[in-house]
This record gives structure tokens, C-alpha cells and sequence, in this order.
């Protein structure tokens, strides 16, 4: 069974950092765009950060400067790392995997920010 699993997420203090991690597992044929998307509460869903397999990345304007995405292709695992964290980033974090030609999501971590 193809399947997304995070870890990373918790509690931190405005300014402070948290790295979020994402692996993909299964028989994966075909990975394609990898990201996150993160849901505040009363708040749709948004798109955070996306790494396409041509390297090309896009960020929310919310985020540009303090976090940076990157991905492991041989592991299957896509990152997120946060750098001063604002409370306004408080929301469970949602990776996304295009798999198999296929968008899959994972289960959701969160992270929440103190001020």
C-alpha cells in the first residue's frame, strides 16, 4: 500500500525552528511534485511549499525566507524546514506526494507555535 508518513511536528516557541519530515513507502512506480500543505484552525487548506522533480520550488509568501523544502529522491523523503516560527504558523502540516500518477496525501502533523 502506497502511503505518506510525517513526523516532526510539536510545540515551539515563536522564533524557534522545527524540521518536518515525510516518507514514501510502498511500490512506488512514479514520484513526481512533493510538498506540504498546512490547514489552521477555521482556515482552509494551503499550499506551503512544492518541489517539483525538475528541482523548481514554490512557496506560500507567508513563508518565503523562513522555510525551506528539500528531498531526499533515493529515500523517498521530502523536508520541510521551519526557521522562526511564527504563532500565526500554527496548523496540522499535511505532506503531499504525487505517486503513481496518483495525489496522495499523509495523515497530518502538528505544529504549534507559542508566542
Amino acid at each position: 500500500q502506497v502511503q505518506l508518513v510525517e513526523s516532526g511536528g510539536g510545540l515551539v516557541q515563536a522564533g524557534g525552528s522545527l524540521r518536518l519530515s515525510c516518507a514514501a513507502s510502498g511500490r512506488i512506480f512514479s514520484i513526481n511534485a512533493m510538498g506540504w500543505y498546512r490547514q489552521a484552525p477555521g482556515k482552509q487548506r494551503e499550499m506551503v511549499a512544492i518541489l517539483t522533480t525538475d528541482g523548481s520550488t514554490n512557496y506560500a509568501n507567508s513563508v518565503k525566507g523562513r522555510f525551506t523544502i528539500s528531498r531526499d529522491n533515493a529515500n523517498k523523503t521530502v523536508y520541510l524546514q521551519m526557521n522562526s516560527l511564527e504563532p500565526e504558523d500554527t496548523a496540522v502540516y499535511y505532506c503531499y506526494a504525487n505517486l503513481n500518477w496518483r495525489d496522495r496525501w499523509g495523515q497530518g502533523t502538528q505544529v504549534t507555535v507559542s508566542s
